[in-house]
């Protein structure tokens, strides 16, 4: 599903407008984004949760050359399924 696909299906569910849908996900992914930004993790009961979390410099290896290269340390964003959601049948 691709995020025109998400407003429709949002849009057929909540009885909204394909626009109302539009700007309601878009006001949520950018109020994850910002939580995000600022270090909190986001958690829906349920669905699960959004959290940042900082990956480490390590070395890898060039598949080109297989020479060793390094690596920078990152955070990343993680998501973890809430328990109905990983139960999913």
């Amino acid at each position: 599903m691709n995020k025109t696909q998400l407003i429709d299906s949002i849009a057929a569910k909540a009885g909204l407008s394909k626009v109302d849908s539009k700007k309601a996900l878009d006001a949520f992914m950018d109020s994850v984004a910002e939580a995000l930004k600022a270090g909190d993790k986001v958690a829906l009961v349920g669905f699960g949760s959004f959290s940042v979390s900082q990956r480490s410099a390590r070395t890898g290896i060039n598949p080109a050359t297989k020479k060793p290269i390094k690596i920078a340390a990152k955070k990343v964003v993680k998501f973890k399924a809430g328990a109905e959601l990983s139960e999913l049948k």
